[in-house]
């Protein structure tokens, strides 16, 4: 699928659905085109990844009012090299993994063999290490240019004593003797259509096919123990205050050598002490003396890499504002860049000493010095509409 679908149409579902409304929308979906169901078919493969990615945002209120705001770019590309959904490296597994529970026990998990109870592999569960959220500030000149990041944190890994087994030895680890190494079990229920025959993850062992005649003494048969780790990642160009990014298995370990959570990064904007941030724009507000708005004269204007210099043409009036196109910040999928907006401010003296008063009082005097606005003058609102076109 070369080009994304909206995911309201994927499931076929109203924007306005309730939470649902969309789980429904998405178990007949994936009742469908389940892998169990349609074997060797990649067309249905491709339509179940599809619908588990549409789910995991639209079910997700975070990441649904992300994508209602920015579309499909609000998914990927910055936002973690498109792991949000399932295209960025997810597997069947994953997805399994992740929504084995929304069928619920005894229901469509079991008729297809506890494939959506953990990893179709064989029917053996395949645990998920839980995320990690994190909030990183970022300044404007990282928003701008992109930076990498390079943090520690704590959090939950393999134990090194057992590599992860939760077991003294390989020779403590036991073959499960009520599923025999499927992680499934097998019963016979009657039913008005007759006997049917139906599988479910093993109480014994939680669907790995293994148990542990002596746990490790390290980590007490969990297979995790708590470390420290620190990770780099990648903030890209055009991020802003509250967006998430994912790091796609750098969360917390799993247990029996399952799969790594994610690490979760939200974004802070550090403030700037000139620009301020409006989208992808940034604005700044230029204060000028009154001789320099009458004259016209040259004035620099702080940047992130350094000052820009712009001029003032002779009777700027006071709400002026000048657009330097593309030195705002760029959009987070490379669609172009906003614009730094500077407003200019006159600047009115509080205090004038006698000569100064005489001074002001003889222009008043002169016809030049008369108010004659245009019609772009009066109208605040024309203006204000500028600034934002």
């Amino acid at each position: 699928m070369s080009e994304k679908r909206d995911y309201y149409e994927v499931l076929g579902v109203s924007k306005d659905a309730t939470a649902d409304e969309i789980k429904k929308a998405y178990r007949k979906m994936a009742i469908k085109y389940h892998p169990d169901k349609n074997p060797g078919n990649k067309e249905a493969e491709e339509k179940f990844k599809e619908a588990a990615e549409a789910y995991d945002v639209l079910s997700n209120a975070d990441k649904k009012a992300r994508y209602d705001r920015f579309g499909h770019q609000g998914m990927n590309g910055g936002f973690g090299g498109g792991a949000q959904g399932f295209g960025g490296g997810f597997s069947m597994d994953d997805i399994f993994s992740r929504f084995g529970d929304i069928f619920g026990g005894g229901g469509f998990g079991d008729a297809f063999g506890g494939g959506f109870g953990g990893s179709s592999r064989g029917g053996r569960r395949v645990s998920k290490g839980t995320n990690i959220r994190i909030r990183v500030k970022v300044s404007l000149h990282d928003m701008i240019h992109g930076v990498e990041k390079k943090i520690k944190i704590n959090k939950l890994v393999a134990c090194r004593h057992c590599n992860g087994k939760g077991a003294e030895s390989e020779a403590d680890i036991k073959t499960c003797p009520t599923c025999h190494g499927t992680g499934t079990v097998t019963r016979v229920v009657q039913s008005f259509l007759g006997q049917m025959q139906t599988q479910s993850q093993c109480p014994t062992c939680g669907g790995t096919g293994k148990v542990i005649s002596r746990p490790c003494s390290h980590c007490h048969g969990s297979g995790l123990e708590k470390a420290s780790e620190e990770i780099r990642f990648n903030i890209p160009a055009g991020v802003m205050e509250g967006m998430q990014l994912t790091v796609s298995g750098k969360g917390n370990a799993a247990k029996n050598g399952g799969i790594n959570g994610d690490l979760l990064v939200v974004i802070e904007e550090e403030k700037d002490e000139n620009l301020q941030r409006d989208g992808n724009d940034l604005i700044y507000s230029l204060f000028i003396s009154v001789p320099d708005a009458i004259l016209g004269c040259s004035a620099e204007v702080p940047y992130i890499d350094g000052k820009l210099k712009i001029k003032i043409e002779p009777g700027t009036q006071s709400g002026k504002i000048l657009r330097l196109r593309g030195k705002g910040i760029p959009n987070v999928n490379s669609y172009g860049s906003g614009d730094l907006l500077v407003y200019v401010q006159v600047w009115m003296p509080k205090k004038l000493s006698r000569k100064e008063k005489d001074m002001i009082l003889e222009m008043k005097k002169s016809d030049t010095f008369k108010p004659a606005p245009t019609s772009n003058d009066k109208n605040f609102f024309t203006r204000l509409k500028s600034m934002f076109s």
